[in-house]
């Protein structure tokens, strides 16, 4: 079960690193920013998976901080884009 997960695991990572193509040669910022989600939603699954194969107690902590600044990054990109 744990080859499977970190099979799993590996597999999100690759996929993260495509969707960072994205971020770097997005055609506008909204692309760009959906990309970091992506991301950040990515590493939270990938994160999840190996801690889970490899036993560590902390991932869960770590990819809760990470979805924590994800969803403050969406929240300070639309604020940004808000005309007074």
């Amino acid at each position: 079960m744990a080859d499977f997960l970190v099979a799993a695991g590996a597999f999100v990572l690759l996929l993260v690193a495509v969707g960072l193509v994205r971020v770097l040669r997005g055609p506008s910022d909204v692309d760009r920013m959906m990309a970091v989600q992506l991301l950040g939603t990515g590493g939270i699954a990938a994160l999840l998976l190996l801690g889970t194969a490899t036993g560590l107690p902390g991932a869960v902590d770590v990819a809760l901080v990470l979805a924590l600044l994800a969803a403050f990054a969406a929240v300070i990109f639309v604020q940004s884009g808000r005309s007074p």
